[in-house]
């Protein structure tokens, strides 16, 4: 079983990300280290959000389906 990969960055203030992201639906579009585009569910964050809102490097894990599989905060 094959994975994939993705580096990103995230800096979304508390704020904006309880007025916009808090829809079961609301999905985020981050753009990775090698510049590929991804969507995922604002929920898959959620667990990130602190006071400061959702800020950090993260690692995203995805199948050979590009099904999820996987993401955590690093560095």
């Amino acid at each position: 079983m094959n994975s994939n990969v993705y580096l990103f960055s995230v800096d979304i203030a508390y704020h904006i990300f309880q007025q916009y992201y808090s829809g079961a639906a609301s999905t985020v579009v981050v753009r990775t280290d090698n510049g590929l585009t991804l969507q995922l569910p604002a929920s898959r964050l959620r667990p990130y959000l602190s006071q400061l809102g959702v800020k950090g490097r993260f690692r995203l894990t995805v199948d050979e389906h590009n099904s999820f599989k996987s993401l955590e905060q690093i560095g």
